[in-house]
Order: C-alpha cells, then structure tokens, then sequence
C-alpha cells in the first residue's frame, strides 16, 4: 500500500503532498489542472520512461518520491537488497528524478539504483489501468495473462514448469538443426583437416629443426673452406710440428724468460702474470677448434641433397598451415581437437535426436495440462464477468473467453486465448479488441480486475479515467466494483465523475492557479462541505449551486451507506 507520494516541479504541480492510505483514494479536478500528473508520477516510481517535457518550466528537475507500507515485505526483499539496499521493517521508500537536460536518477530505500529495479519493484506493487492498458487489453497475450491470473497459483506453478521444459526442447531443437544444417560443411571441414593432419604427422617436424638444418646446409656448402680455416687457425695457434711457431709456444717462451726476473720488478711480475692467463685462454681455444674441425669432418657424412629436400617439405608446411613452423605445430594440436570435436557431429545429432523427441512429448504433456486449466477457468471467469457486468448497467452484456488449440507448441502453451463480448441480446459475440466501445472496454477492464482480484490480489490498483465515455447508472455501478475492489486492495482512481468519486474514502483534489506567471497546482484532501462542493462541481460545473450541493450530499450519503 502506497501511503504518501511528494511531487516536485512535475508539469503542472511545484510542490504537492498526496496522503493516500489503504481503501479507496479519488483523485478529481478541473480539466487541465493535473490529476494525470499523480499518475505520471507513479508511472516513473514504476521505472516508466521519463520525458522532459514533464519538467516544470523554469525548473530544472522534477522530482517525485512514494513511501510504501508493505504487508508482505518478502515480495520485494530480494530485488531491493540486489540492488544494494536495505529494507528495513515494512517501510519502502523509492524516489526518481528527471532533469530538463533528461538525465534521471532512481533512489530506492536511500541508495542510488538502476532504473529498471524501479521497474521490478513497481510491478509487484501496483497495477496501474489507463487507457493504455486499455489498448494493451486489445491484444491476445494481454488476455491470455489475465486468464492465467484468475486460474491461480497451481497454474502459475505449472506454466513455471512448463516454461523450463519448452525452453529446454527449443533450445535442443535450434542446435539439432543447426548441426544438421551445417552438417555437409562440417564433414568437408573434417576431411580437409584429416589431410592437413596426415601431412604434418608424416612430415613429423621438430621445434627449430628448420633454423637447424638450414645452419648445417650453409656449413656444408662452404664444408672445404671451413675446414681449411679451422685447421689452419688451430695450427697457428698451437702446433707441435712447428718448432715452437705457434702462439702458445710463443707467449711460454716469453713467460719463462720474465719468469727469472719477476722477484726483482714486480711490472714484470704482473705481466708475467697476465701471460699466464693469456696462455690459458689460446690453449682453450685451440682445444675448440680442434673440436670442431673433428665436427667438421663427421658433417661430411650427411647428403647435402637429402637436407635440402627435408627444407623444402618443412617450407611446403610452412606455407599451408604456417608462417613458421611453430605456428604449423601449433595448428597440428588445434586441428586435433577440432576433428575431434567435428568427429563427435554425429554423436551429438543422435543424442540430440533422442533428448529432442523425450522432451516434446513432455511439453506436450505439460501444455494439455495447461490447456485444461485454462478451459475450466475460462468457463468460470465468463461467468463471474458477466455477473459483473450486469452489475455494472451492461445486464444483457456475456463475456466469453475462448481457449483456440495450436498445432505447435509455444512459449506460454499450446493455446490461444481470446476474449469475446457479446453486448446485447440477439447479437453476436465479437472479439472485445473488436466490439466493445471505449465505454464498454472500461467496464470490462474493471470486471476482469474485479473478478482477477478475488485470487490474484494486486496490492495497489490505479484507474486512469477508467469511467470515461460511462455516465448515470452505469457511473454508480462502477464506484461500488471500486469500492468493493478496495476491500483488497489500495485503490486509487483518477476521475470526472462524482458518482464513482462518492464512493471514494479519502478524497484528493487538484487546484489550479493561474496568477501567476506559470500556472501551478496543487493538493488537497476534502472533507465535509468541501467535498460536497467538490462533488456539486462535478455534477453541475457549480460548487456552490444549493441543487447541485442537495444532489451531492444525496449521493455521499448513499455511497456511505454503502
């Protein structure tokens, strides 16, 4: 139940402070003065698209902010704490605002949320019926909810369940027939991976044997000179045919001889030192070169024809499934696991097919179930409609609501819903979208809530002008349905009419004043003689007329009465 709502420089309205309460809240005022603003107000609570133009003149924000009192605070705990707030008791509080640069800002429970949270809040809290809702009620999934609604909590249970089983089986349906589909494309995918694989297995390259073999085939080509220079710089550096010419005969010789003088001058000992490192150093190297000049010679043995052949199929590789050879033995592991996984195509078509035709049969088990709810309370919902329609000056009025069968399973059954009004005696049932007049469309609106609320109660109900094109009889009728609505729920209508608005337990009305340079509005609620003026003023256009006054004290006392 909203208790209060504030508005702040919303169209119309600088400031107002509506008190609204549980029962039955009407909202009047003269034409203009901007009873649609409250709901427009409750539509941004409700996370409804704002638009700039609802921003006051010459303000720069509009602001509107509701307090709930919640009987059942579990119904919207999750939702509040997902968004990072906290609930604390059954008190909640939701703000939003709306700059005239359209900027806007949801607050909920004093934390800064996203907009649509506001949206999920709000339609657990409060329905709202205007003559939008009335258009919507136009269309088939509009009135196969509301069926849905009146066939109670079991049904919501089964849809729920029918609702996991149909998106299971579509769900397998779409891959089933996209393997299908692409099954000739995978299969040639797979061959031309066979024959990729088979060309890199039967080559069967090793990390950096390209790089390795294309250094043996320079050495090969050049085999005779390098050979020639390595023997040649190992002799200069150390023969023992040379008769002491070669370096390290050379630097021992010079070693020795400072050698007998070191003790006398220490330069000399240093250096002489410094010899003994050199010569250490021309002996490793000769050492070396001795080993490769032995490499050398074993290299000979490989067939410079056979290398080359080799460089030549790793370089084939290289240009199909490369650049490089790392990337070829890459694409080797990655075009493994594909055909694996395109070698497994038909497997998962069989299994799917198997889970494919399981799984219909269960949906089709769960929609007859549904659909039989569905029959047996659409018989029991044309018939409470009717009974209030009658009620509500349409007494030759029946409703009917059809339940058609669908070859093919859907998202919400196998079922289609339509709702037909017959209005008169004699003539013959039409589709409402199609046969009821704007007047008609709102009684039945009301009826549908009216009979909806007994299982399925909303705890706020919002009436836009729902009595518009109604007047007279039909205008009482539908004050009391209101009425009566609101021994369940919060209700709050926004109305032209004195004879709905009399049945009404909290009376708001909003004033317009036209002084000054903007006009403005504002609030009030209405009591005793007020009232009575307020409702001589819808009856007559004259709140202070002792007819008009006489008639609007009659019909207060008898909505009281009542």
């Amino acid at each position: 139940m909203i208790d209060e709502i504030r508005i702040r420089d919303l169209g119309v309205i600088a400031e107002a402070h509506l008190p609204l309460g549980p029962g039955f809240t009407a909202i009047t005022g003269e034409t203009g003065a901007g009873k649609t603003m409250v709901v427009t107000a409750l539509g941004l609570l409700r996370g409804e698209r704002a638009e700039t133009t609802r921003v006051r003149s010459g303000s720069s924000e509009a602001w509107v902010e509701g307090r709930w009192h919640l009987a059942n605070p579990e119904s919207v705990r999750s939702r509040v704490e997902d968004a990072g707030a906290t609930l604390e008791g059954n008190e909640l509080l939701m703000g939003r605002s709306v700059s005239a640069e359209g900027r806007s800002r949801a607050v909920v429970c004093g934390r800064s949320t996203p907009i649509g949270t506001l949206g999920e809040i709000g339609d657990v809290l409060v329905a709202v019926h205007g003559q939008s809702e009335q258009v919507r009620l136009r269309s088939s999934s509009a009135q196969r909810e509301m069926l849905d609604r009146f066939a109670g909590g079991a049904h919501a249970e089964a849809l729920t369940h029918y609702s996991h089983a149909y998106r299971q089986w579509h769900d397998n349906q779409v891959e089933l027939q996209q393997l299908i589909t692409e099954r000739d494309a995978r299969a040639r995918e797979a061959e031309d991976l066979r024959q990729a694989m088979s060309e890199i297995e039967a080559a069967a390259p090793q990390p950096g044997e390209d790089t390795e073999l294309a250094e043996l085939a320079e050495r090969l080509t050049n085999s005779e000179e390098l050979r020639t220079a390595t023997a040649q710089a190992r002799e200069a550096l150390s023969d023992s045919g040379a008769d002491g010419g070669d370096a390290l005969a050379l630097i021992e010789s010079a070693r020795r001889t400072l050698d007998k003088v070191a003790a006398v001058d220490t330069a000399l000992g240093e250096i002489r030192d410094s010899l003994d490192a050199l010569s250490a150093q021309v002996a490793d190297a000769s050492h070396r070169l001795s080993s490769h000049l032995a490499a050398l010679e074993g290299e000979g043995n490989h067939d410079l024809d056979l290398i080359q052949q080799r460089r030549a199929d790793l370089a084939m590789l290289m240009r199909r499934y490369g650049p490089t050879l790392e990337e070829v033995l890459a694409y080797l592991d990655s075009g493994s696991r594909r055909l694996l996984e395109l070698d497994s195509d038909n497997e998962r078509i069989d299994e799917l097919q198997r889970d494919v035709e399981v799984q219909e049969r269960a949906v089709w088990e769960a929609a007859l179930r549904i659909r039989g709810e569905r029959e047996q309370a659409a018989v029991r919902l044309s018939a409470d409609v009717t009974t209030e329609l009658s009620a509500l000056a349409m007494p030759d009025a029946q409703l009917f609501v059809r339940v058609a069968h669908l070859d093919t399973p859907g998202p919400h059954g196998a079922d289609s819903v339509e709702i037909l009004l017959r209005p008169h005696s004699g003539s013959e049932p039409m589709p409402v979208s199609k046969g009821a007049s704007g007047g008609e469309l709102s009684r039945v609106m009301l009826a549908l809530e009216v009979v909806i609320a007994s299982v399925d109660t909303v705890p706020t109900f919002v009436f836009d002008e729902i009595d518009a094109g109604v007047g007279g009889a039909a205008a009482i009728e539908i004050g009391r349905r209101l009425a009566r609505l609101a021994q369940r729920s919060q209700v709050i209508v926004v109305t032209h009419l004195a004879q709905v608005a009399a049945f009404a337990n909290n009376h708001l009305t909003v004033q317009k004043d036209t002084s000054g340079e903007f006009t403005e509005a504002s609030v009030h609620r209405l009591q005793g003689e007020e009232r009575a003026a307020e409702m001589a003023r819808l009856l007559s256009g004259l709140s202070d007329s002792d007819t008009g006054l006489a008639h609007a004290r009659e019909l207060l006392s008898m909505a009281g009465q009542y």
